[in-house]
């Protein structure tokens, strides 16, 4: 320790040591010191002079440092110091910060070299990079965060060389994934950063990386981090997205089947207050709109592109980009990239355009997106990057879209211009910036109108139609024509820019235009000023600028020859020609020709499709008009030294080629027809033989169904001759298809279920006429009533009426049985009155007295007597009234089961008409399926023998059941 105070500037009598020399006696510490602490000490110093003294530490302490690492890795400390050494000495990122501005060119290129060199000898050895993962993946903070430094730093330095040094270790980029996992927020920040290091131009690292779960946990990570309002975390994480995304198919098959695009949705969802956008937030979005980019990049597969674009639009991205798009307060880089992505994700994809063309503005009233996008285009005042994605977006928007060009050039037709003038369509804007003094709306809306053309002579065609009034007073002029003219006047009209760069704009609209269209060729060439201005300009010796313009006018002249039907006999191919011979030269004029395809313009053009400038100065060419230069240069100089012999050849062969060829295409649709009709044979074979042996099997299946049937008819005939009304009791189980033979049973079972209840039924009535024939016999004044309440017991449905008026002569009778008895008190009272009377007067004779008091014992044992009679005829009444509700409940229960049996039996009997109906229907259909296959040659049984048994049976029955026999006839018609 007091070694090290001395190293490290304490008071000392001697001269000081330089630094060099402090360095190797640390060096030496570490190496010779047996003792931890000391060694600690000595690495935590070197630590601290790393900055200063980058190179002297890198020379001398790095090999000790390394052997740090691989002795002391139980002491986390020293392990960290070490690292931390290493860092320092190898990351040029200190140096950096370090320098002022005026260092800083200087000595950029040798700080550079530093950590590039220290790096190599680092990496050298393999072992020290798998060393380094190892303790990136200890848990210590001062271990694992060092190490990841470290790690970066080597990457950045010697990218390739570490990549597949990690990628040949066992698990080496999965150490490295643990990392987005780490707790710690600055270790999987730097986490981050090591793996955007990590996977750039490496396909392999890419892959493993992403299959690893990168993208989950990075899209986690950013929505945690807020998503687009986040800082710089989220900055970081969209550049590990596009480093694994980029030029990648298999990351980004990966990244649309594992349903990732869905959730980039909630990234661009941006509320109506868009003032005061952060530096971080423009810079994330910019990002996020670029990732959506790389997945819908025109130079990515095809299918890839179109599968990512219909995933965009399901998921509603789309329609998010677009409310961006028509967002108000959008910061204008932002705007001008979501205008880029939206072209993208709609270029060539059918359902993507046809919804761009249904977005409306939110103006008043409401326009299509694409009108108030055009407006933009054709204003000069809109900065130059914002016009040309604007450009970008209509050329994407049109691009494979007949649908959408038939909508852009109907604008412009004469039968669907609003005569009003209240709207402002795509057409009548284009227009309009094809013949503004902009040089730059001139071209942006030629080549828009190019577009719209592109690969469609239909529109090509019915655009000649279209009429433009110059002037008040003038007739009006073709569009063709307007264009022409202000192709030869170009130098006399004032004009804002480059004059060359709307001349060039006019000839590539007309080569468009006049490609691959012999009609439009003719009306170009009615016009007797344009092909002496096309020599005149091709035969000038201009300047470097004219060139570009000469050799348009080259190609727009050999597209004239080219396409020329002869229908005008003035520009015939011959004679232009030999036009071009005498004026021109045929040399000069294919010279003049590859001034196109040299252009430095050209070349830039031809890469991609979106057009991308540096000034508008350069924005020359499109990218379609360079694939059409190429498809007609070769062709265009070959017609040029042809001779007239050779034409007439040519065209000879031609109409024999086209002969040959009609007669090719009529054998190649006669035999296509062939074929076809060749597999329609073939399908209906194999369908005729499957539904034979259907057939077959249908017919073996209904035929043991008929026996079945036969059986079960048999069988019903029998029940239904026993018993009618109880065999109608089970017609509620009758199937379609038949019964079988455990329905039988089942209906035999509720047979006898039912005759049982009718048993006891009778039973019952047996009891109650017991009961009321005892009536009869103790009562045989109400003989009559018994006689007629049994007779309406056996009368079935009158019962109950009968027994109600048998009530009603009972209540008669007690009636006159109450009178009699009243009659017989009053005359009792009158006797009591004459013998009341009569006591005085016998008062005095005993004789007298002795028959009054037996008179009176005798009315008495009369009284008695009657009394005695009423109150047993009052019983009897009650218990005759109580017989009769008996009675009238057990009749009303008999209605009711005889009305219910009467239901049942009508039910039965229509199932079982229905059923023999399904039997002759059934015969039916099995002779046409005998006759069918008697027709396909398959022998059939004949069952005519068994059909009359079963008539003879039928014709047992006699008159038992009417609907039988006429069902067995119609059984043995059939």
């Amino acid at each position: 320790m007091n070694f090290l105070r001395g190293v490290m500037g304490g008071p000392s009598a001697g001269p000081q040591p330089s630094g060099a020399d402090t360095i190797q006696k640390l060096c030496d510490r570490v190496a010779s010191s047996t003792l931890l602490d000391d060694r600690r000490d000595a690495v935590r110093a070197l630590k601290s002079l790393s900055k200063k003294y980058r190179l002297e530490v890198g020379i001398q302490a790095m090999e000790h440092l390394i052997h740090v690492l691989q002795t002391d890795r139980s002491d986390s400390e020293i392990i960290g110091y070490a690292l931390d050494t290493l860092y320092n000495v190898i990351s040029n990122d200190l140096e950096e910060e370090e320098q002022d501005d005026s260092e800083e060119e200087n000595s950029a290129k040798q700080v550079d070299d530093l950590g590039s060199q220290f790096t190599e000898i680092f990496i050298k050895q393999q072992e020290n990079v798998t060393l380094l993962l190892t303790l990136v993946e200890e848990f210590d903070f001062h271990v694992r965060w060092p190490g990841v430094k470290l790690l970066t730093s080597l990457l950045k330095q010697q990218g390739p060389q570490v990549q597949q040094i990690i990628l040949v270790s066992p698990m080496g980029v999965s150490r490295l994934m643990d990392l987005l996992a780490d707790s710690r927020e600055v270790i999987r920040n730097d986490g981050v950063l090591l793996l955007q290091q990590l996977t750039k131009s490496n396909a392999a690292i890419q892959k493993i990386v992403a299959f690893e779960n990168a993208f989950e946990r990075l899209l986690d990570i950013i929505t945690e981090e807020g998503n687009s309002d986040g800082g710089i975390v989220v900055e970081d994480c969209l550049l590990l997205l596009q480093n694994l995304l980029k030029n990648n198919n298999s990351n980004q098959n990966f990244f649309k089947e594992g349903s990732y695009i869905q959730r980039m949705k909630p990234w661009f969802e941006v509320g109506d207050d868009n003032c005061g956008w952060s530096a971080q937030k423009v810079t994330n979005l910019h990002l996020m709109l670029q990732l959506v980019r790389v997945l819908v990049s025109p130079t990515n597969p095809p299918g890839a592109t179109s599968s990512c674009q219909k995933a965009m639009f399901h998921c509603g991205l789309l329609q998010q980009l677009c409310t961006i798009l028509m967002a108000t307060g959008v910061p204008a880089d932002i705007l001008t990239e979501t205008i880029n992505t939206v072209s993208e994700v709609i270029r060539g994809c059918q359902t993507n355009q046809d919804y761009f063309a249904s977005v409306n503005a939110p103006s008043n009233p409401p326009r299509p997106a694409i009108v108030v996008l055009l407006m933009s285009m054709v204003n000069e005042r809109q900065p130059f990057v914002l016009r040309c994605a604007v450009l970008y977006c209509f050329q994407c928007f049109l691009y494979k879209n007949q649908k959408g060009q038939g909508e852009i050039v109907s604008t412009l037709l004469p039968s669907t211009i609003d005569a009003t003038g209240n709207s402002v369509s795509a057409g009548q804007l284009l227009c309009g910036g094809l013949f503004s003094t902009d040089s730059l709306s001139n071209w942006c809306a030629a080549v828009a109108l190019a577009h719209a053309l592109q690969e469609n002579g239909t529109l090509k065609e019915q655009l000649l139609r279209v009429q433009l009034a110059t002037s008040i007073g003038n007739p009006p002029v073709s569009l063709l024509q307007q264009c022409t003219n202000i192709l030869s006047q170009g130098d006399k009209i004032d004009r804002r820019g480059s004059k060359v760069q709307t001349r060039v704009g006019l000839l590539m609209l007309l080569c468009t235009w006049l490609s691959n269209c012999s009609i439009a060729v003719t009306h170009f060439l009615h016009n007797p000023a344009n092909v002496p201005f096309l020599t005149g300009q091709i035969a000038e010796n201009l300047g470097e600028e004219e060139q570009l313009v000469q050799g348009l006018c080259a190609l727009l002249l050999g597209i004239s020859i080219y396409y020329n039907d002869n229908s005008l006999e003035n520009y015939r191919k011959e004679k232009l020609k030999q036009l071009i011979e005498k004026r021109i030269g045929r040399e000069n004029f294919i010279e003049k020709l590859g001034f196109i395809s040299k252009h430095e313009l050209y070349s830039r053009a031809a890469q991609k499709p979106q057009p991308s400038f540096s000034s508008p100065d350069h924005m020359m060419f499109d990218h379609e008009f360079t694939k059409l230069v190429k498809e007609l240069e070769g062709v265009i100089s070959k017609a040029i030294y042809k001779s007239s012999e050779e034409d007439k050849k040519e065209e000879e062969v031609k109409k024999t080629l086209e002969q040959h060829d009609n007669i090719v295409t009529h054998y190649k649709k006669v035999i296509r027809e062939q074929d076809q009709e060749l597999e329609e044979l073939k399908q209906r074979i194999s369908t005729l033989t499957s539904q034979n042996e259907q057939l077959q099997a249908t017919v073996t299946q209904q035929v043991s169904q008929i026996q079945q049937h036969k059986d079960q008819y048999n069988l019903l005939k029998v029940q239904l001759g026993k018993d009618t009304q109880h065999h109608n009791s089970h017609g509620d189980t009758l199937q379609m298809n038949g019964i079988q033979t455990e329905e039988v049973s089942k209906l035999k079972e509720e047979l006898e279920e039912w005759k049982n209840k009718h048993e006891l039924l009778q039973g019952q009535l047996k009891e109650k006429d017991s009961v009321i024939e005892k009536l009869n016999s103790s009562q045989l004044e109400m003989g009559a009533t018994e006689q007629s309440l049994q007779t309406s017991r056996f009368g079935g449905l009158e019962h109950s009426n009968e027994l109600q008026k048998e009530l009603e002569m009972l209540r008669s009778q007690l009636q006159l049985q109450a009178a009699e008895i009243s009659k017989l008190q009053m005359e009792n009272q009158k006797l009591q009155v004459m013998n009341t009377s009569a006591d005085p007067m016998l008062g005095d004779s005993g004789a007298p007295a002795a028959t009054s008091s037996e008179l009176e014992a005798r009315l008495e044992q009369e009284i008695k007597e009657l009394k005695s009679q009423v109150k047993a005829l009052s019983e009897e009444k009650e218990s005759l009234k109580q017989q009769l509700d008996s009675s009238t409940s057990t009749v009303a229960i008999l209605q009711d089961k005889n009305s219910r049996l009467e239901r049942e039996v009508a039910e039965s009997k229509k199932e079982q008409d229905d059923l023999l109906v399904l039997l002759a229907d059934q015969d039916q259909k099995i002779s046409a399926q005998k006759m069918k296959l008697k027709d396909f040659g398959v022998a059939v049984e004949d069952e005519d023998d068994t059909e009359s048994g079963d008539q003879g049976d039928e014709d047992e029955d006699g008159d038992e059941e009417e609907q039988d026999e006429n069902a067995a006839v119609c059984y043995q018609e059939n």
